[in-house]
């Protein structure tokens, strides 16, 4: 599969194509040139170093054998910025959008915020950047998780504090949020989509789901009502099938104004609800 015979830019995108997606194969020769598209397509016929040459080759390679295109270059789209993205995160989706936009409507001018599963810390970031008047918390299990969190907020200068351990419990108990955010696992053990494409090569700890994929979002749908002020609100990410189970849960557990809101696909996506009261007001 290795490239031979060409040296030249132009040559090496032609002999790629023939193997990956050509836009694919353009983002790759950019990186590895460390060059803009316009500056890549108008000096094409430019040759490549050794290096150079071998850098892309390997980056075809991988992409052919199926590893994620976010994974090779390092980073990913999200909310439009660019967040740092490595194996030890899930990869930001533009169906996660929906979380952050309905995260936006409910948070006001110094909400108190929770965001369960942080990974690449892509929602809250977000959050943080978007309403920097909020204070915006962050949590993952995983202490490499974490360490991308972290650089993700300070290349993007957001003011996010992070917390290590598993979903409410790193959080002091006497704090209260007016908004809890997650986008826990969810995916059933066993499901087939766990095979094919990007999430063959993702962290399973952020994509499979206790019990019946629903096992993490009862925890955190149970735990929420003692993380939350009077009136706050708990919005979570879940499978295009999940949303009745969801729903169900929240009613359930007590939550008022429950709902499922459907992705840009017509998927149901997100579901929340408000905890019991109205907010409490705040003092100037």
């Amino acid at each position: 599969m290795r490239g031979e015979g060409w040296k030249a830019r132009r040559d090496a995108l032609a002999w790629a194509r023939s193997i990956i997606p050509l836009f694919e194969a353009r983002l790759f020769l950019e990186k590895v040139l460390g060059l803009s598209r316009v500056a890549l397509m108008a000096h094409d016929e430019l040759p490549l170093s050794e290096s150079e040459r071998e850098a892309f080759e390997t980056l075809v390679v991988r992409r052919a054998a199926g590893e994620p295109v976010a994974y090779l270059l390092g980073q990913r789209e999200f909310y439009g910025r660019t967040y740092r993205v490595t194996p030890d995160v899930l990869i930001p989706r533009p169906e996660t959008e929906l979380l952050v936009e309905l995260a936006l409507e409910r948070a006001d001018a110094g909400s108190r915020v929770l965001d369960l599963g942080t990974g690449s810390g892509a929602v809250a970031v977000s959050l943080a950047l978007e309403k920097p008047d909020a204070e915006v918390t962050a949590v993952d299990l995983s202490p490499a998780a974490l360490a991308v969190a972290r650089s993700n907020a300070q290349a993007l200068g957001a003011r996010v504090g992070f917390l290590q351990g598993s979903w409410y419990g790193p959080v002091p108990l006497p704090a209260r949020f007016d908004l809890i955010v997650s986008n826990p696992p969810y995916v059933a053990p066993g499901d087939p989509h766990l095979a094919e494409g990007d999430l063959r090569f993702e962290p399973s700890s952020a994509l499979v789901g206790q019990d019946d994929g629903l096992g993490d979002i009862r925890f955190i749908v149970h735990g929420a009502a003692n993380r939350l002020a009077p009136g706050g609100w708990l919005l979570f990410e879940h499978g295009y099938d999940q949303g009745r189970a969801c729903r169900d849960l929240l009613t359930a557990a007590g939550f008022t104004e429950v709902q499922t809101w459907p992705d840009l696909a017509g998927m149901d996506r997100v579901s929340g609800g408000a905890c019991g009261q109205p907010p409490l007001t705040r003092k100037s």
